[in-house]
C-alpha cells in the first residue's frame, strides 16, 4: 500500500531524508509498553526501537507516538522491524501525564485536524472546550468542534450559540451518527493524506463516529450509562485507522484528566480573543484587572457582557500555564545535567 494511504503528505516529503539501501519510512498505528505497530508500503510488523535510539533518548518524547513517521529496518521474514528514528513532527498534541510527575503525553502526532468532540447531552461543558481548544491551539493541528449525538438535544440551537460564543473561528459541526447526519461536512477534512484525530470525554461517540465513518464496526461500543447518561470507556489505547475512501483517523481514549502540558500565549490568545480585545482597552497596559480605574474586563463583567465563569476558566488556565513553566524549566535542567553526565560517562569508558 502507497504511504499516502497511511496519510504521507507535503510536510513528510519536505524532511527529504536519505535512507540506508536497508531502511524504509513506516508510520506508528498504536503502541503498547514499548512496542509499536508499524506500516511500511510492505505491510505491517511489530516494532521496537533500537538500543542505539534508546541511549540518545533524553525523555519520554524522544521516542515514537502514535501517529509518528519513521525510518525503520524490516525483517519481513519475522514479521519484524526496528526503529531507528522519528521524523521531525509537523504537530502533535500533548498533554501532562496523568498522576503527580510532571511529564509529557503525546497523544497524537503528525495530524492535520484535531475534532474536538462534544456530546449535546450531559457530557455538553464549555467550560471543558475551552481547555481543549488552548491544547489544539498550541498542537499546530487546526481545531473543529464536533457536536455529537445531536438526535438527542432538545435545545441544539442554544448549545449551537454557547459554542459560538467561546470558538472563536473555529468550524462547528453538529452530527449524530444514529440519525445519518453531518458526515457530508466532515469530508473537507478527510482524504488521502490527512489525519485526524478524536479527543474528548468518554461516551462523546469517538468510537462510534470512527464505525460509522468507515462503513463497518472497527471499534467496540458501549452505551452510555442509563443512569445519568454518562459515558463508559469504549477505546483503551490510541490507535490510527485507515478510512476506506482515504486518509486516517486516531481513535483516544476518553481524557478523564486534561492538563496543560504547554501552551503559548498565542494558544491562550486564540481561545480568549475576547478577553485578550479587552485587556488591550484597559487604561494601564500592566494592568491586573483587580481594582485599577480603567480596567475595561472589569468594566464588562459589571455589566453581564462577560460571564464571571469564561474569565475564571481563563485565569486558571493562565496559573496553570505558568505552574507547568516553572515545572518545566526544573525538568530541562534536570535532563540536561542527565546528558551530560551521560557524555561524560561515554568519554571516560572511551579511553579505559
Amino acid at each position: 500500500m502507497k504511504l499516502e494511504k497511511y496519510g504521507w503528505n507535503q510536510y513528510i516529503e519536505k524532511c527529504s531524508l536519505t535512507l540506508n539501501h536497508d531502511q524504509s519510512f513506516g508510520r506508528v498505528f498504536s503502541e503498547y509498553k514499548g512496542q509499536y505497530k508499524l506500516m511500511t508500503e510492505q505491510g505491517s510488523y511489530l516494532a521496537e526501537v533500537t538500543g542505539k535510539f534508546r541511549h540518545q533518548a533524553n525523555g519520554r518524547e524522544d521516542f515514537p507516538a502514535v501517529g509518528d513517521w519513521v525510518v525503520c529496518r524490516e525483517r519481513p521474514s519475522e514479521h519484524k522491524a526496528a526503529i531507528d528514528r522519528v521524523l521531525p513532527r509537523f504537530s502533535k498534541f500533548s498533554r501532562k501525564a496523568a498522576g503527580s510527575t510532571t511529564v509529557e503525553q503525546i497523544v497524537a502526532a503528525n495530524i492535520d485536524t484535531a475534532f474536538l468532540v462534544m456530546a449535546l447531552n450531559h457530557d455538553f461543558n464549555v467550560r471543558r472546550l475551552e481547555r481543549y481548544l488552548t491544547m489544539a491551539w498550541d498542537s499546530g493541528a487546526n481545531p473543529v468542534v464536533l457536536l455529537s449525538k445531536a438526535d438527542l438535544c432538545a435545545d441544539l440551537d442554544a448549545k449551537v450559540a454557547s459554542v459560538q460564543e467561546v470558538a472563536f473561528g473555529v468550524p462547528i459541526i453538529t452530527i449524530s451518527a444514529i440519525a445519518d447526519t453531518g458526515k457530508e461536512q466532515l469530508g473537507a477534512y478527510l482524504g488521502e493524506g490527512k489525519t485526524v484525530v478524536f479527543l474528548g470525554s468518554s461516551g462523546v461517540g469517538k468510537s462510534t463516529m470512527t464505525n460509522w465513518l468507515c462503513g463497518e464496526i472497527i471499534q467496540k461500543v458501549n452505551a452510555a450509562r442509563a443512569d445519568d447518561d454518562r459515558g463508559r470507556h469504549t477505546t483503551t489505547s490510541r490507535e490510527l485507522i485507515v478510512l476506506p475512501n482515504g486518509g486516517v483517523i486516531i481513535d483516544t481514549p476518553g481524557m478523564r484528566e486534561l492538563q496543560l502540558w504547554t501552551a503559548s500565549e498565542d494558544s491562550l490568545d486564540h481561545s480568549f480573543t475576547d478577553i485578550e480585545t479587552l485587556a488591550a482597552r484597559c487604561r494601564f497596559r500592566d494592568c491586573s484587572h483587580q481594582n485599577e480605574p480603567g480596567c475595561a474586563v472589569q468594566e464588562v463583567l459589571n455589566t453581564g457582557a462577560l460571564s464571571q465563569s469564561r474569565y475564571d476558566s481563563y485565569l486558571k488556565l493562565q496559573r496553570e500555564l505558568a505552574f507547568i513553566r516553572r515545572k518545566n524549566n526544573v525538568q530541562e535542567r534536570l535532563k540536561e545535567k542527565a546528558r551530560w553526565k551521560k557524555i561524560h560517562k561515554a568519554i571516560r569508558k572511551k579511553h579505559e
